[in-house]
This record gives structure tokens, C-alpha cells and sequence, in this order.
């Protein structure tokens, strides 16, 4: 790869120290920002050899100059690539989709201290607790808390100069018993102070020693005889419990501690963060990011430690993660669990991570629901090697019962969901005896042969119900066709939901999770429960026809007559003669009556 020549004079000239590179364009605009443990050997690395991702080979043509800054280590590396990505938003790196500010709850520095959601960044002189990823949770924590202590809402001065001075009346928080009255005084700022310390405790997710607290409490104020009073302890202590009771999710031992997980799709990597304190997640948020060239598990992590200690301004002493970062951190213990405890806690970052990205979708489906039929499509083409989308698809199944009146079905399902007046049935008509193969081969050939006749569009896909076995028989009717080539065709067995492709005997085997395969499943459901029900009625009109065949005298119009109004044998046999009569008139009603019975007693 021809290297400018003042790129290989500044390359030449790097230290083999750790620091950020930038990498510049033609235009002398930042296109990429990356950190190193040893600057020149991770440099060279992009223009001594040809990358296996097309998009890294494209921003190496694209670099013009360079520059860099020398650091004392990876860690101040890693925080400064990220502070300069945030910066410079380059082209070609992993950028942090959405970076919106999170809701705190901030418990101000003054004389009687108000407790609210917010959105502003910590600042000095308050007490911030957050971010809440969900301000729905932000929100509950609030009105645990005012139901719990009555604290002032106000956004008034309180000073002991303007309660001395009675600048602030009474409103009507006071009167309705939500706020103690702080703007008169008629609460002691001692005794204001030791709500606040409740509420600190319960936001730090401290919440034991306020429940003993409070227990002691309830038991002082019992044996004092004062039951209402105690009463309401009691209330604020199952308050507190049930608050605390959704909290906590593990054993109580594990102490300060972060968690991550990683989660990909596409190029999108979700990161779950979660932070616990005494067995509680106090914190928990996804941050999403846009994956551009070939980064790893291990590089994504590192970025989001790094934004999640830049946003938050907090270093753990343990963090656990379902890899080793690429970045290795002065006090900062890594832990990669297998079992017990701390993998419970990865599984629920994951879950966490995987529940962002089902609601994104969800969300994204709803403003545009042919989004996801575009998507479902887009997997089914990749999963199933096919060279358009399969917007137009047909799925066969036979029927039969120890090879009476075998049938066959076929569904359609146009853009992925059902098209059911496109719904065919199928009696088979050259076939004898219970005959999977060439039964397929006959109903295939039916219908395709008449839909090239009458010049209709064929579908994109077809996939038979059925193992090797089966395909190999739809191989043979399409080549006979001569639409081999211009329909795709697959099988699917029952036993392991296992994809065959024609000429190619190991099946392939579909993520369990994938859209693809619950749309073939669905699919080869449909044909199955379309295909029973018409041989169960088939099978019950050849019942009742081949009774009332048996009776001299019955004719064609009669049997419809009577199937019609009956719906089936049993019934007809039940009928009495007035109700036959009423059908098919007294003389006909007679003979079909005299007729079941002769047949009956033989």
C-alpha cells in the first residue's frame, strides 16, 4: 500500500509509548481517532498490510496526515480518545448513538433541602444520585419518597432571616399535611435533617438501615400504646421493603460493584451498564453505539468503561464483564464469572441489553411498520442464500391417513404474513397409496404449471414439508418445469427444524432466535393446519356420502339437501322423521329414515 511520503517520515518518528493518534483527510478534517499501547506498532499496523474489512482499507486511502499525543498510560489513552471522539464526531469510529442526558434526582445544600428530578448536569454545592436510565423509575423513587417523608416542594429561599421576618406563608402542601411547614419555621432544622438522611439513604440504595430504623421505631411507639402512630411507621416500612424487595436481585455480600454486557446486531453494539450497592442496582442504562469498521467485543467494552467513568465520575474497585477489555485500568479489578452469583448478574445486563434493543425495535416498528418487514426479509435472504427478497412465498405440506384421501396444501405468504385468499387445496389424483414423494411432485407440478400457463408471477421461495426425501421430489418437478433456476427451494424437517438446500446434503441450521426461522415455522404450521382441516373434511363428506350411497332411492339433490342442513351423519341419524320431512319433504324422509335403520340393524 504507497504510503504519502510525510506520513512515512511521522511514522518512522513515533514513540513506542502509549497516547491517541488522530488520522486526517484532504480537507485536514479529523476521520479517525484511535489510542495505543505502543503508538508506532499500532500505526504501521494500518498500512503494512491489506485488511480483511473493506471499509478499513477505504479510510486508510483516505489519510492525508496525522498527529499525536503522548500519555503516561493506556488508561489516560483510552479517556482521552474518548473525549476526542465526543469532540471531532470522526467518520470511520464507533460512535455513542445516543448521548442525551439522563434524569438525577438531586438533593440541594440548604437550610431546609428540596429533593427533584432533573436533567442538568451534577454540579457542586447539591447532592446528585442517578442517572435513572428510565425516567418512569426516576419518577416511582420520587413519590416513594414524599410518601414517605414531608419534605417541601417549594422552590422559595428558606433562610432563618426570612422565617424571622415571615416573608413565606403557609401554602397548601402544608394544610393538606404533604410539607411540615419549613418556610415559618414550625419544623426544627435538625429534625428536617433526619428526613433528608433517610431519603439519602434510600437513594445510595442503603435502604436496611432505614428499615431497622424504622422498626425500632414502630416497636418504641407500640409499647408507648401509641398504635395510630405506629401504624404509620408500619406503612413506611412495607413501603421501604417493597421498594427495596424490586431491588434487590442477589446476594447482599456483593458490595460496589459495575457490570457489563454486550450485545450486537447488525452494526449496532448495545452495552448494558448496571451498578449495585449492597445486593441493589442503584444504576442501570444501555448505551448504543454505531459500529463502523472491524472493533471488537473487547475494544466496545473498553469505550463504554470509559464513557460510563466520564459521565458518572466514578472509578470501581471491581467490575464485571463477559471479556477482558483491550485496556487495562490501575485499580480496577476485571472478573469474567462461569457460575454462581456474579453470572446471574452478567445474564441480567444481557437481558437488560437485549430488552433495549426488542423495545428500539418495537419502537421503530410502530412509526414504521414496513421496517420490519423490510428487516425480516433482509435476514431471509441472507439466511436462505437468495439473490432478490422473498416477498413472495409458498410452503407445501401432504396430508393423509394410512393413505386414504391423501391431500396436499399450499400457503402464501406475501411481505411475511399470511395471504390466505391465495390458499390452495390439492386432491391427489395420480398417486395411489400413502406416496409422500411423488405426491409432492404432483402437486408442484399442478400448480406451477398452471401458474406459468396463465402467466402468473411465481413466488421467490418455496419450501416443502419435509427431509431430503421431499426435496429431491420438488428438485425433480422443477427441473421438468424448467423454473429450477428461477424459484428457490428448500426443505425443512420436523424433528430438528433443519434447512436442506438442493445438491447439498448437510442441512443448515437457523439461529432458534432467528426471524427467519419463526417465519418458516409459521409457515410450515400454516400449510400443516390448513392441509389437516381440509382431509378431516374431506374425509367426513366421503363418511356421510358413502351412508346415504347405501340407500335405494336417495338421490344427488337429496344428499346435499340433508348434509347441508345436518352437517353430518350422526345428526341425520338422530333426526327424527318430522325433522327429515321437513328437508326433503315426507316421501323422501321416509325412505332415508327406513333406509338408516335397515343399514343399522345389518
Amino acid at each position: 500500500m504507497e504510503i504519502p511520503d510525510n506520513l512515512k517520515l511521522k511514522i518512522g518518528l513515533l514513540p513506542d509509548s502509549p497516547g491517541v493518534y488522530m488520522y486526517f483527510d484532504s480537507e485536514g478534517k479529523v476521520i479517525y481517532v484511535g489510542k495505543a499501547k505502543r503508538l508506532k506498532r499500532r500505526v504501521s499496523s494500518y498500512f503494512n498490510r491489506v485488511h480483511s474489512v473493506a471499509r478499513t482499507n477505504i479510510l486508510v486511502k483516505n489519510i492525508r496526515d496525522m498527529k499525536y499525543i503522548v500519555v503516561d498510560s493506556e488508561e489516560d489513552a483510552l479517556h482521552l480518545e474518548n473525549s476526542l471522539i465526543k469532540e471531532h464526531k470522526p467518520r470511520y469510529n464507533v460512535l455513542l448513538k445516543d448521548d442525551k442526558s439522563y434524569p438525577w434526582i438531586c438533593v440541594t445544600n440548604e437550610l431546609y433541602p428540596r429533593v427533584f428530578l432533573t436533567r442538568e448536569t451534577p454540579a457542586r454545592g447539591a447532592k446528585f444520585y442517578g442517572p435513572y436510565a428510565n425516567v418512569s423509575v426516576a419518577r416511582t423513587v420520587i413519590e416513594l419518597i414524599r410518601k414517605l417523608y414531608p419534605i417541601r416542594t417549594c422552590r422559595h429561599s428558606i433562610t432563618h432571616d426570612s422565617i424571622e421576618r415571615g416573608k413565606i406563608g403557609l401554602c397548601l402542601q402544608y394544610h393538606i399535611k404533604n410539607c411540615m411547614g419549613c418556610c415559618t419555621g414550625n419544623i426544627s432544622v435538625d429534625e428536617y435533617h433526619k428526613y433528608i438522611d433517610g431519603i439519602r439513604q434510600i437513594l445510595s440504595g442503603n435502604t436496611q438501615q432505614l428499615c431497622d430504623y424504622l422498626v425500632d421505631e414502630m416497636g418504641r411507639l407500640a409499647s408507648e400504646l401509641k398504635f395510630e402512630e405506629a401504624q404509620l411507621i408500619k406503612e413506611k416500612y412495607e413501603l421501604v421493603d417493597k421498594y427495596r424487595a424490586k431491588s434487590v436481585i442477589v446476594s447482599s455480600h456483593i458490595s460496589d460493584v459495575d457490570v457489563y454486557a454486550v450485545l450486537r446486531d447488525n452494526n449496532c453494539a448495545y452495552i448494558n451498564y448496571l451498578h449495585l450497592r449492597n445486593g441493589a442496582i442503584v444504576q442501570c442504562l444501555t448505551l448504543e453505539y454505531s459500529v463502523k469498521l472491524e472493533e471488537t467485543d473487547e475494544e466496545l467494552l473498553s469505550m463504554a468503561i470509559a464513557e460510563i467513568m466520564a459521565k458518572f465520575d466514578r472509578k470501581p474497585r471491581e467490575i464485571i464483564v463477559p471479556v477482558q477489555p483491550e485496556c487495562e485500568m490501575e485499580g480496577v479489578q476485571f472478573v469474567i464469572p462461569k457460575i454462581g452469583d456474579k453470572k446471574k448478574l452478567l445474564d441480567i445486563a444481557m437481558k437488560n441489553a437485549r430488552q433495549f434493543l426488542v423495545e428500539k425495535l418495537s419502537h421503530a416498528e410502530k412509526l414504521n411498520p414496513q421496517q420490519r418487514t423490510m428487516r425480516v426479509l433482509t435476514t431471509m435472504q441472507r439466511d436462505f442464500r437468495l439473490e432478490v427478497l422473498p416477498r413472495h412465498i409458498e410452503c407445501f405440506d401432504n396430508s393423509n391417513i394410512q393413505g386414504t384421501n391423501p391431500v396436499a396444501s399450499c400457503v402464501v405468504f406475501k411481505d411475511a404474513v399470511p395471504s390466505k385468499k391465495d390458499y390452495r387445496h390439492f386432491n391427489i389424483k395420480t398417486v395411489e397409496g400413502p406416496d409422500d414423494f411423488a405426491s409432492m411432485k404432483e402437486v408442484l407440478t399442478r400448480r406451477y404449471s398452471r401458474l406459468i400457463t396463465e402467466g402468473e408471477e411465481l413466488p421467490q421461495l418455496v419450501i416443502v414439508d419435509g427431509g431430503k426425501g421431499q426435496l429431491s421430489a420438488a428438485v425433480e418437478a422443477f427441473d421438468a418445469m424448467g423454473i429450477r433456476g428461477k424459484v428457490a427451494l428448500v426443505g425443512i424437517a420436523k424433528r430438528l427444524e433443519e434447512i436442506y438446500f438442493p445438491g447439498d446434503s448437510v442441512p443448515l441450521y437457523i439461529d432458534k432466535n432467528s426471524e427467519s426461522l419463526r417465519v418458516v415455522q409459521r409457515l410450515r404450521d400454516e400449510a400443516h393446519r390448513f392441509g389437516i382441516t381440509h382431509h378431516r373434511n374431506r374425509r367426513s363428506k366421503g363418511q356421510t356420502v358413502s351412508v346415504l350411497d347405501g340407500i335405494k332411492g336417495v338421490g344427488e339433490v337429496t344428499r346435499e339437501s340433508l348434509v347441508k342442513h345436518f352437517k353430518s351423519v350422526k345428526r341425520i341419524r338422530e333426526a327424527t322423521l318430522e325433522e327429515l320431512a321437513s328437508v326433503v319433504g315426507a316421501a323422501k324422509a321416509k325412505v332415508v329414515f327406513d333406509g338408516l335403520r335397515d343399514i343399522e340393524s345389518k
